[in-house]
C-alpha cells in the first residue's frame, strides 16, 4: 500500500490548513524495535510512541494531545501571552501546551477530510465542532464524536478554554479507514455521549480494577454504542474494537482473543511499566499483539492508560495525500480537485475557526437541523 504522508508539503503547495495531525509524516522505526515472533509471546513487536501513533489496517492514524492549557480570556483563548509561539504552526509544547494551528483559540480551523472516519474522543477539556454540512456542536469531558467523511466535508476542531484558571485538555483522534464501497458516501456524524458509552469494571483476584470504556466493540457480553451507518466497524465480522483502558496499580487483566485474521496494537501511553506475557516494558509504548493469543498484562505501581485499537484489515490499495484517502491515484486527484472546486459544499461560518460561546454546554446540532442538548 502506498501512502504520501507528508502534510506539511500539502499545506505549502495548496494553502489548506490540515487536521490535528500534521506531523502525519513516517517515522521510522527500524531502531528500538523489539521482535517477538519466536518467543512463544503475544507480543509480536513492540515500539517506543512516536507522533503520530503508529497503527495497521483498517486504521490509518492515531495522535493524542495532552496540553495543560491556562484560564481563558473574554475571547476562550489562553488568558496568557503567545509571544514566542509560531502561531498558525504551534507543535513546540512551550509552557506544556500548544495553539496547534489556531491563533486565537487554540485547535485546528477549517480543513477537509475525504474517503476515511475520524474517531474523536475527548478525555478532559472540550471541542467545538463546525463542518460544512452547517453541522455544529460541543463536546467533551468523556465524549466521542464518530464523523464519516464519506465523499469529502470540511470540518473546524476548536478548543475553547472556558475556565478562569486553568483548562487541562486530552484527546486522541483515530482515523478509521473506509472500504471502497463507502468511500463516496455522504458525509455525517454521530455522538457518542459519555452518559452513553459503555464503561466495563472487572476486578482481579487480588481486588485491583481495570475499567474499560467501549467506543468501539463489545467484550462480556457488553457491546459499544453503533457507529455510523457505512462505517467499517459496522459490521459485526470486521470485529473492530476501540477501548480505553485504565488499570489501577498492580492490576491485572486478559484481553480476550480474536480471529487470527485481526490486527491488534495495544498503547501504553501513561503510567509506569507493565508486564504482557514474560516482557516488562516502561511506559510510552506500543505492542502488536497476536489476537489469536491471550494477552494478559499486570500493570506496575502507577495506575495505567492503554488505548486498544483492532479490526480486520480492509486490504485495499490506498493513496494518501494529508486528509485525502483514496484507493487509487486517479481517485486521489478527482478528490482534490473536488475539493478545490467546490470546497466540499463550501464553508457558512463566519471564521474558520467559530467558537460556540461562553455559556453554551454540550451539544449537537446535526445538518437536517436536529439538536440535542446535553
Amino acid at each position: 500500500m502506498k501512502r504520501s504522508l507528508d502534510r506539511r508539503k500539502f499545506i505549502k503547495k495548496t494553502g489548506l490548513i490540515s487536521a490535528g495531525s500534521i506531523l502525519l509524516s513516517k517515522i521510522g522505526f527500524a531502531k528500538n524495535i523489539i521482535d517477538m515472533t519466536n518467543n512463544n509471546s503475544p507480543i509480536l513487536k513492540t515500539k517506543p510512541l512516536r507522533i503520530p501513533w503508529e497503527t495497521q489496517d483498517p486504521f490509518i492514524f492515531c495522535s493524542y494531545h495532552n496540553d495543560l492549557y491556562p484560564g481563558g480570556n473574554d475571547d476562550l483563548g489562553p488568558n496568557s501571552s503567545l509571544e514566542g509561539r509560531s502561531l498558525g504552526e504551534d507543535f513546540a509544547d512551550k509552557d506544556g501546551w500548544n495553539m496547534y494551528h489556531g491563533t486565537k483559540v487554540p485547535g485546528f480551523p477549517a480543513h477537509p477530510h475525504s474517503g476515511f472516519e475520524t474517531v474523536t474522543h475527548v478525555t478532559k477539556g472540550l471541542v467545538d465542532h463546525s463542518d460544512s454540512l452547517g453541522a455544529a456542536g460541543r463536546f467533551g469531558d468523556g465524549d466521542v464524536q464518530w464523523l464519516t467523511a464519506g465523499k469529502g466535508v470540511q470540518h473546524a476542531e476548536m478548543f475553547p478554554l472556558l475556565k478562569k484558571d486553568s483548562n487541562p485538555f486530552e484527546i486522541f483522534q483515530i482515523w478509521l479507514n473506509l472500504p471502497k464501497k463507502n468511500k463516496k458516501a455522504d458525509p455525517n456524524y454521530k455522538m457518542l455521549w459519555r452518559e452513553d458509552i459503555p464503561l466495563v469494571r472487572l476486578t482481579d483476584s487480588n481486588k485491583k480494577t481495570t475499567e474499560i470504556k467501549l467506543i468501539a466493540g463489545s467484550i462480556n457480553d457488553q457491546s459499544a454504542l453503533p457507529p455510523t451507518e457505512n462505517s467499517w466497524a459496522n459490521d459485526p465480522a470486521n470485529d473492530v474494537q476501540i477501548w480505553t483502558i485504565k488499570m489501577e496499580a498492580n492490576a491485572s487483566f486478559i484481553i480476550p482473543s480474536a480471529g487470527n485474521e485481526m490486527t491488534r496494537t495495544l498503547y501504553f501511553y501513561q503510567g509506569a511499566t507493565c508486564t504482557i506475557g514474560n516482557t516488562d516494558v516502561l511506559n510510552n509504548h506500543l505492542f502488536e499483539l497476536d489476537p489469536t493469543q491471550l494477552a494478559e498484562i499486570h500493570n506496575g505501581s502507577e495506575d495505567g492508560y492503554f488505548l486498544l485499537l483492532q479490526g480486520r484489515p480492509i486490504n485495499e490499495p490506498i493513496e494518501q495525500y494529508g486528509p485525502f484517502v483514496a484507493n487509487s491515484r486517479a481517485d486521489l486527484q478527482e478528490t482534490m480537485e473536488n475539493f478545490r472546486r467546490i470546497e466540499f459544499g463550501g464553508w457558512p461560518w463566519p471564521t474558520s475557526g467559530p467558537v460556540h460561546g461562553k455559556s453554551r454546554g454540550r451539544f449537537a446540532r446535526f445538518p437536517d437541523g436536529t439538536e440535542v442538548i446535553k
